[in-house]
């Protein structure tokens, strides 16, 4: 089967919906270590980026985006329309990242 397409719009162009699966859904919980959490103190202190959390967090999506991959595949379908990301601080320097849509099949 070809590569999952994930799209936050609820279609894909040149390709019609022909049915609807079902939500999907993929979590990752990352945490960020003692290094990073004094380093990025001392960035919002003294402002500009936080590339170690920038880092954490781009794993945490790709990783939440394996899992809506992985799970529409294994319900048949094609594509996943109309995703969506959330972010939550769980505290004690972990993030939640949570992706989810709704699985299709289509033909193009």
């Amino acid at each position: 089967m070809d590569e999952i397409t994930i799209t936050t719009t609820d279609g894909l162009e040149g390709r019609k919906v022909t049915e609807y699966v079902g939500v999907v859904s993929g979590e990752a919980v990352i945490g960020a270590n003692v290094v990073s959490d004094i380093a990025a103190g001392i960035r919002d202190i003294v402002g500009g980026r936080s590339g170690s959390y920038e880092k954490k967090i781009e794993t945490g999506r790709r990783e939440a985006l394996d899992d809506i991959r992985a799970e529409a595949r294994d319900r048949g379908a094609d594509a996943v329309v109309g995703a969506s990301f959330d972010y939550e601080e769980m505290g004690e320097g972990m993030l939640w990242v949570n992706v989810s849509g709704t699985a299709v099949r289509t033909r193009r």
